[in-house]
């Protein structure tokens, strides 16, 4: 969240050259992805949905996916109407946007029903994120968990390791591939290399972080590099909930 979103907002750069923004952050700690510390990390983050709104911003971003997903189906619609609430109590009203959602949305949003994807999780997590996008309407066809389990190690993974991954995947008969179901794990650099490597539309949980912020911004969710959904063919898409 804090290297590939701000990459993607300067990209923007190119086709909007007199826009600029700020981007604050606060931390919820987690070193290891287990349940247990996804749970911890996910009940502080009320303290950072009031520390950022002190800034008075005009969007924040909820950067874990999987610590959504683990709190059960549906919830990163409780999250985000719970974290509005804390920002408006504290004078600062502002959306708010999880990267778990931003995923189920963008797929939706580029029309794909069948998709395969990339996880840095280990093998429960993962399939964690397959039951909760199924729930959403969403089919998995094949993944691939990489079973890193510290965080520091996500991190650190080489993405230029994930389009030879995405086309290990039985990904002939689907509509998108996630080359990454996690913001931790770097992809932005070769996304646009696995679209043209798999002729799909390729995502990552963080390009569609960046484009549902944008939307929520109310600004057309367009910046260069970041692949089909923010290739400007969805830049006044609606958000979730809008006709």
């Amino acid at each position: 969240m804090e290297t590939e979103v701000p990459a993607i907002l300067r990209g923007r750069q190119a086709v909007v050259p007199d826009e600029r923004f700020t981007f604050h952050s606060s931390r919820m700690r987690m070193t290891h992805v287990t349940p247990e510390q996804l749970r911890a990390m996910d009940a502080d983050s009320d303290r950072c949905a009031v520390e950022l709104s002190d800034a008075r911003v005009d969007v924040l971003g909820y950067a874990c996916l999987v610590a959504i997903m683990s709190m059960g189906l549906g919830y990163h619609r409780i999250s985000e109407q719970r974290l509005r609430a804390r920002t408006a109590e504290n004078g600062a009203p502002a959306p708010v946007v999880t990267s778990a959602g931003a995923l189920v949305h963008g797929l939706h949003t580029i029309g794909a029903r069948k998709i395969v994807l990339l996880a840095p999780y280990m093998r429960p997590l993962t399939r964690t994120v397959v039951d909760y996008l199924t729930h959403e309407g969403i089919e998995v066809l094949d993944h691939r968990a990489l079973e890193i389990p510290d965080n520091l190690d996500v991190a650190a993974h080489d993405p230029a390791r994930l389009p030879g991954l995405a086309r290990a995947l039985e990904y002939a008969d689907a509509d998108a591939v996630v080359l990454s179901a996690c913001v931790q794990m770097p992809s932005l650099g070769a996304i646009e290399e696995a679209e043209q490597l798999l002729g799909k539309p390729v995502v990552s949980a963080a390009v569609c972080t960046a484009h549902q912020l944008l939307r929520s911004l109310d600004l057309d969710a367009v910046a260069p590099g970041a692949g089909h959904l923010l290739s400007g063919a969805y830049a006044r898409s609606p958000l979730p909930g809008q006709p």
